[in-house]
């Protein structure tokens, strides 16, 4: 049956993979990986992340320890419907600064046959559920949450602590705004 199905041109799967985490826990190391695998395997791919992610290229997807792979920077979710084209794979770095949107996009390219990994922040600095992450999950087939060491107790941490007094939702930064906390050690930060 399996075969008869290849040779008739059966309907592909496709399915959504979330790898979600604090700042500093290799969300990004983890989509890179993911994705030089379906290239390995011959597999047409492409990637997306937020126009407004220039930290460490202009296109480029770059993990904090240097690995990249070639990205295409887009203003909105919506716009990555409009450039995937035929292709079995596709990746979506730092999903917690697009719209709500992307879940709909999500879905709608799973939905079509395609293999769709998306890394993101899960929680905002402030411990609160980010941007479309938690939408993602709930329908997402499979979820990977990655945990960075607490800098303060050399726990796990999975909540990105912003260290300045910066109030905006959406601040990028590294290690200079930024490092990654326990509960109990992101707790005792805020009291």
């Amino acid at each position: 049956m399996f075969l008869e199905n290849i040779k008739q041109g059966a309907h592909k799967k496709g399915w959504i993979e979330v790898i979600c985490g604090s700042m500093f826990s290799g969300k990004t190391e983890e989509l890179i990986r993911r994705l030089k695998r379906a290239q390995f395997a011959k597999q047409k791919i492409e990637i997306f992340k937020p126009q407004i992610d220039t930290r460490y290229h202009e296109e480029n997807v770059v993990s904090h320890q240097g690995n990249e792979i070639m990205s295409t920077p887009v203003s909105s979710s919506s716009t990555i419907l409009l450039l995937a084209n035929d292709v079995d794979v596709i990746g979506i770095d730092e999903a917690q600064f697009f719209d709500l949107e992307l879940i709909n996009v999500c879905n709608q390219l799973a939905n079509s046959g395609v293999r769709v990994i998306v890394a993101g922040l899960d929680m905002d600095y402030k411990g609160n559920p980010f941007g479309p992450i938690p939408g993602l999950l709930a329908c997402a087939e499979y979820v990977t949450k990655v945990h960075a060491i607490c800098m303060n107790c050399g726990g796990l941490a999975h909540i990105s602590h912003r260290k300045t007094a910066e109030t905006n939702l959406v601040l990028l930064g590294e290690t200079d705004s930024y490092e990654p906390l326990c509960r109990d050690c992101f707790n005792t930060s805020k009291n």
